[in-house]
This record gives C-alpha cells, structure tokens and sequence, in this order.
C-alpha cells in the first residue's frame, strides 16, 4: 500500500540534496530591492512615495557596498560558530567597526540629495550625518537587539540600512561550509537576526523549496514548508491573502503562537523580494491584525514600535 506524502514531507525527504544556505549576492542584493520597491510603488499604491524613497535608499546602500569591507569573521570565530552551533557574526555582540556610521553619513548625503526628497526627509538626513557617535550607536544597539523602547522611529530605516550594507559585506564574503545549521530554526545562521519573510524558488537550485531571508544580512536558509517559522508548529497552518490581490504574497499563519510571516512564491511571480514585498503589502498586516494574529518580526525599512 502506497503512502500519500504531504508537501512538508516530501520536502522534508528531499533536504539533503538542497543547498542549505543561500548567501547574498553582493553585486545585486540592494539593485534587486530597488527595482521592485519601484515596480511596487506603480499604480496609485497607497504608500507609493514611501516605496520610492526606500528605492533611492536601496540605490544608496548598492553603491555604498560596491566600496566596503568589513573586517571579516577569522578562521578561529568560524570555526567556534561551527564547533558550537552558533551564528557567525551575531549582530547583537558582534564587535562592529565604526565604520558602519561613514557608511550611514555616505547613505543619508546620498538620499538627502535627491532633487525630490522631501524637505522632512532631508532635515532627517542632516540630522543624522550630524548625530553623535554616542548616539548613534545607541541606537543601534536597540536596533541590533529588537528592543522596542527608545528607538528613534523616523531615524530607523537609514539606521538598518546602514547597518544592512555592513552585514551583508560579512555574509558576503563567507562560504556555505563556514555556516553551521542553527538549533533555533528561525534564526538567521550568519548574524543571528529573524527573517522578515520566506520565499518559495523557483530556480533550479532551489525549485520549489522554502527558505526564510533574513531581514539584516540577507542570508537566506532552508525550512520546511506548511511549518511554523515562529514556534515551528505544523499544526493549524493557514495562508491569508488579500482579496482581489495577487497569489504570489500570502501570510503564513498559525494558530498555535498566533502569530504570522508573509510568503512569497517565486512561481507566481519572478520578481518578489522579501523586503520589498513585504513592505509594499502593509494592507495584508492590518487584516490579520483585526483577525487577531501578530507579526513575527519587523520590516526593517519601517519602524513600528
């Protein structure tokens, strides 16, 4: 007598042949979100302007890689991350350089710039460029840990952007094989961050297969479908979409911790990316908010307290 798989089996069979990890694609990472934060922004969105500037803000953050280098994880703090099941570079102790606030004045010079920023937009800028240090890395600190207290809302997204252009830089420069798997699945195995979305490939790599992206170094990491990023609960699994919307973003919710993360599906549209996606569809968050859902973790590109 045969026995019937579910989709989570069948992928759960298969897990030795994927690739595990998947690490960010320095050269397009930022150009990538770009694109699609415009392509989203098209069509009277409601937030369109919003989608536009973090466009110009991910432009920012492309060129500013193309120039950057972290000092990076040595063999040793790999090998300790190995041995031990740890991230590699965990953005919450990690001894960052100062650099990441040359690389937060080069991103808000940039923006602030821009001939149709708004006036609020580029006092923010300025505010920023002129902050002290102290303050600053404060600041990220709250960031880095997701604390929700004292943490300057408007300032947030040009703080993480910062900050995402120097952990991508680190991500970037390891191998697959200096990455060890996490016991805690929803934690990113490079920086220790939580995803802000999953995405289903569709490339031959990956056809089919579900990993989480996380939401500062955009490393992405393999997990189970129809799964719980949350609690990693299999049951009371449902998927949300907004009506008269498109299939290719849905939420991911479970009625076990209640609590939810949107997924995008590659097959349904070649062009989802998890930041931009996720933030372009604040409509679907309201709906399972009133339904009495949470999220998972933020946006970095929008700070809600």
């Amino acid at each position: 007598m045969q026995r019937i798989l579910e989709p989570g089996q069948i992928e759960a069979l298969a897990e030795p042949s994927i690739p595990r990890i998947r690490l960010p694609d320095r050269a397009h990472v930022f150009s990538v979100r770009a694109e699609r934060l415009r392509k989203l922004s098209e069509g009277g969105h409601a937030i369109g302007d919003y989608l536009r500037l973090m466009a110009s803000l991910a432009d920012a953050q492309q060129a500013a890689l193309a120039n950057f280098e972290a000092t990076p994880p040595t063999a040793a703090q790999i090998t300790l991350a190995r041995t031990h099941g740890m991230p590699v570079a965990p953005a919450a102790s990690w001894p960052r350089e100062s650099r990441w606030r040359d690389l937060l004045a080069r991103l808000c010079g940039t923006v602030g710039a821009l001939p149709d920023v708004p006036p609020g937009v580029r006092e923010l800028c300025d505010r920023l460029r002129h902050s002290p240090a102290e303050q600053l890395e404060a600041q990220a600190d709250a960031l880095l840990a997701a604390r929700t207290g004292g943490v300057d809302a408007a300032a947030a997204p040009f703080l993480m952007a910062a900050l995402q252009v120097y952990w991508v830089d680190l991500a970037s420069r390891l191998a697959a094989q200096d990455v060890a798997e996490l016991g805690a699945h929803g934690v990113c195995p490079v920086c220790g961050s939580l995803p802000v979305a999953s995405v289903v490939h569709s490339d031959p790599r990956s056809q089919g297969y579900r990993y989480l992206h996380c939401a500062l170094c955009a490393t992405e990491w393999h997990m189970v479908r129809v799964t719980c990023s949350q609690c990693a609960s299999t049951k009371g699994i449902s998927y949300q979409t907004i009506e008269g919307g498109t299939d290719a973003v849905r939420a991911e919710c479970c009625d076990e911790c209640r609590t939810y993360r949107k997924i995008l599906y590659q097959e349904k549209d070649g062009g989802v990316e998890p930041v931009a996606d996720d933030l372009a569809s604040l409509s679907l968050d309201l709906l399972l908010g009133e339904a009495g859902y949470h999220r998972g973790s933020g946006n970095p590109l929008l700070w809600q307290p």
